[in-house]
């Protein structure tokens, strides 16, 4: 997959066939979006694009705070590239590019960068100064411009809104088996191991603390999860605390994973956890025994859950 940033730069696209949208999560309502772009490709031998804005633009018309991402744009794109997307258009949205009239949006814009041969979008979709374009619009402008408009099904759209409404519900409660549901994989958080208190050291529970490379990345409620720990390639057993560790009085949230069977120096290295059961709520203990004792139920439970995984 390609990954364009500069639209000034884009290669002449062989029969366009494009849909947009931001796609955060790429879940399993996104997935038959995709199934569609490809068909639809593969029956006029044209070539799959995708455009996506950044940032999201409901932040930059309507002030809205970050809802919390499900992907980053890096595990989004990747995502895309696996599902079999041929270009993927990243357009920086500011204030310049909302304030175009729906009419200059598809004359100056689509049709001027893409030359499309169908655009794929939902009934409801809504573009342009005022959101004032809709699909009857792209419709009746289609025949001047030789495009077609394809629509996704009312179905369809409706899953794509309550899948990520209920993915992003369902984590942070902590259910991360309801959001992988809907999903259609694992959570997922990857970051960067920085360094940490150390605690678990003195008492043979060392953990690896993540700096989580997106600032507006979504993270689950706190807990104790068991994870999967993808390190260098290879994947290992582990059991993840999301909070503020309250048996050392912590202050703030801690994102940090004890991986089982391991023994390595990972600083600076970025791992990435799939989180596939909640163990249990955070909790503080009287002391630092009582807190291995714990730990080391977990890890059992970890080990029970996990046995037999690929």
């Amino acid at each position: 997959m390609q990954i364009h940033r500069n639209i000034e730069a884009l290669p002449q696209l062989s029969r366009a066939v494009l849909t947009i949208g931001t796609f955060d999560g790429v879940h399993l309502g996104h997935a038959r979006i995709m199934q569609q772009l490809i068909q639809t490709a593969a029956d006029i031998g044209g070539t799959t694009v995708v455009i996506t804005f950044y940032p999201h633009p409901r932040h930059v018309i309507e002030g809205e705070a970050p809802i919390g991402l499900l992907t980053t744009q890096e595990e989004k794109y990747t995502m895309l590239e696996r599902v079999g997307i041929d270009h993927l258009v990243e357009i920086p949205f500011n204030k310049t590019f909302a304030e175009q009239s729906a009419e200059d949006y598809i004359e100056h814009f689509l049709v001027r960068y893409f030359n499309p041969h169908t655009i794929i979008t939902g009934y409801d979709h809504k573009f342009g100064k005022g959101r004032k374009g809709d699909y009857t619009l792209l419709e009746d402008l289609g025949k001047k411009f030789q495009y077609r408009v394809k629509e996704i099904p009312a179905e369809v759209l409706e899953h794509v809104s309550i899948s990520s409404t209920r993915i992003r519900a369902a984590l942070l409660q902590g259910d991360v088996e309801k959001a992988a549901e809907y999903l259609g994989y694992p959570y997922k958080l990857s970051g960067e191991v920085v360094q940490g208190a150390q605690k678990g050291r003195t008492i043979h529970f060392p953990t690896a603390n993540l700096k989580i490379a997106h600032s507006e990345k979504l993270i689950p409620a706190h807990g104790v999860y068991a994870v999967r720990v993808l390190v260098d390639g290879k994947m290992y057993n582990g059991m993840l605390n999301i909070g503020t560790r309250p048996t050392v009085n912590g202050t703030h949230t801690t994102i940090e994973v004890h991986i089982l069977e391991f023994n390595r120096d990972i600083y600076g290295m970025t791992i990435e956890l799939s989180l596939l059961h909640k163990l249990r709520d955070e909790q503080r203990f009287p002391d630092l025994d009582a807190l291995k004792k714990q730990l080391e139920t977990d890890r059992n439970r970890v080990n029970n859950l996990l046995q037999g995984l690929p």
